[in-house]
């Protein structure tokens, strides 16, 4: 798919531009995608995968993170000079499996292995990235965008008509656009992190080992077999350490960590290393005219509660549906300003919360203080969105802007993450067989899901429908357990609640009415009584609609 000059140029090659390339692919809008670094990156750098990414993930079929990610080892830390273990506990605080959490426990994957992942699905679509190419500048127009590239020291023109930067947290792209990267610096907090192979006689692989503080002088391992059997992620920390210095010679890295734990170490060899100050800062808006920002290029944090990667891929994911749309021609351009306006309040409130973290391990001296379930980021939601309606809920119970809340499994509006539900029976096909409601969400399509009685109360709801592309909105009834259904040959899903999971992860009641419109990003863009919902809702989407 790289044909000659592809609408969309994404900038950056890592997770998050993969993510934005491939949620563009998956919609049929060719791309090309770009990276000024010769090689890929190594580096297990940023890990953690919470587990509203996962979904993400899920939704873009990209299995592989969650079978191969490793579930977070329990922390250990030690008392000081000694390997007896001073305190056990979980670097993540707990969360109960439900039905409709399906990805209910983090998983620690690499960067250096979930790039490969992502290239090999964009390779799905004859998009490979161009290595070794690098975006010199850049003029807007109405009608489109001329970027200059330059790779192996010849400059070439390129005609577009988006640009996405993800191109990190000296992004051009940022620069170029003229956005602002208002925020701090934090001298306080420092770290060098790397991958390293090493053993150590009493070091055991089951554990995450906490040596030291995070104040004074610390180590944080865990082991990793992507980098090898005698592979670990390091973190060095602490105010007593001369961090810039160690992050220069593999020797003082040696050192460093042989004076922090107690026990005889054998090294092998630093794989990849780099200092890091915290930064906390963010752009004034995500995007200006054609051009868009997303992930370090749009904003930058305490690693402490593991949010970056996570908040960048979910920019890109929030934004290829749209820009979809509106290349193809079904929406109006007006629908890129919500972008900036539905990720502006998610990223303030996250920027807060990573340095309320990071505030307590430094008080604290603790790396794992101040954990919540928050990190979980299930409770995200853009419930304050001009764009997405709820006909259920009235204006004066409207509650102030909490787009970082904690997930309660007892409310749920538009704007909310969907929930899953397992173990629905599909039925009117030639075979009953089952499915989960996020086996039914892609990202190239809205879901309607259309909670009735019975088939014949849902008719004329579907008859409403059939004014949309079916190429990007599909359709389901979801009918309670005890719903008589004959055997029906359906243009649309006809799905049955065995064991009542949709109706109680949807809270509707069984003899409701009620319909969810769910958006390509896996999020209630509407929920409404009937036909005249669903139209107001998708209003605000396509172009005369």
């Amino acid at each position: 798919m790289n044909s000659v000059h592809p609408p969309v140029l994404v900038v950056g090659a890592g997770p998050v531009g993969l993510i934005a390339a491939l949620t563009l692919l998956q919609n049929g809008i060719p791309v090309r995608i770009i990276e000024k670094d010769h090689h890929p990156r190594i580096g297990q750098r940023g890990a953690g995968m919470w587990p509203r990414s996962l979904e993400v993930y899920n939704f873009l079929d990209v299995s592989e993170v969650n079978s191969l990610g490793k579930s977070a080892l329990p922390s250990r830390s030690y008392k000081p000079g000694t390997l007896e273990p001073l305190k056990g506990s979980s670097m993540f605080s707990h969360l109960e499996p439900t039905p409709a959490i399906p990805f209910h426990a983090p998983k620690l994957m690499g960067q250096q292995l979930l790039d490969v992942i992502l290239r090999r699905h964009l390779e799905k679509f004859s998009c490979s990235v161009e290595m070794g190419t690098e975006l010199r500048s850049f003029e807007q127009r109405d009608e489109g965008v001329t970027a200059i590239l330059a790779k192996n020291g010849i400059s070439e023109t390129f005609d577009t008509k988006w640009v996405i930067g993800a191109d990190g947290a000296k992004s051009i792209v940022r620069k170029q656009v003229g956005l602002t990267f208002l925020g701090e610096s934090r001298d306080d907090t420092r770290l060098v992190t790397g991958d390293i192979r090493l053993t150590g006689v009493g070091l055991d692989r089951v554990h995450w080992h906490l040596f030291g503080n995070f104040n004074e002088r610390g180590l944080s391992l865990r082991a990793t077999d992507e980098i090898g059997e005698d592979g670990w992620q390091f973190y060095l920390y602490g105010r007593e350490l001369d961090l810039t210095k160690i992050a220069e010679s593999e020797e003082l890295v040696f050192e460093t960590i042989a004076s922090l734990i107690p026990t005889e170490i054998t090294f092998k060899k630093v794989v990849w290393m780099s200092d890091f100050r915290a930064n906390i800062r963010m752009v004034n808006k995500f995007s200006e005219g054609r051009v868009f920002v997303a992930g370090d290029a749009a904003h930058v944090h305490s690693p402490t509660g593991g949010q970056g990667l996570n908040s960048g891929v979910q920019d890109a994911f929030n934004l290829g549906w749209k820009l979809a749309l509106v290349q193809k021609g079904l929406a109006d351009k007006s629908l890129l300003e919500t972008y900036s306006a539905e990720r502006l309040p998610v990223i303030s409130e996250m920027l807060e919360v990573t340095t309320s973290i990071l505030n307590k391990a430094t008080t604290s001296g603790d790396l794992s203080a101040g954990r919540n379930p928050i990190l979980y980021m299930l409770g995200i939601n853009y419930r304050f969105s001009t764009i997405v309606l709820d006909e259920f809920i009235t204006s004066a119970e409207r509650k102030p802007i909490n787009a970082y809340g904690v997930l309660d499994e007892g409310h749920l509006e538009a704007g909310d993450r969907a929930p899953d539900a397992p173990n629905m029976l599909q039925v009117g096909g030639a075979e009953p067989d089952t499915t989960t409601l996020f086996g039914l969400y892609r990202p190239w399509y809205h879901t309607m899901l259309v909670f009735a009685p019975s088939l014949a109360d849902a008719t004329p709801i579907l008859g409403a429908l059939e004014a949309y592309d079916k190429s990007v909105v599909r359709s389901a009834v979801v009918l309670p357990s005890s719903a008589s259904v004959t055997p029906v040959t359906s243009p649309d899903l006809i799905l049955v609640d065995r064991d009542g999971y949709a109706y109680s992860a949807y809270l509707v009641e069984a003899g409701q009415m009620k319909v969810f419109v769910i958006r390509p990003d896996g999020v209630i863009g509407a929920i409404v009584h009937g036909a005249e919902g669903v139209k107001k809702y998708f209003s605000k989407i396509f172009l005369d609609a």
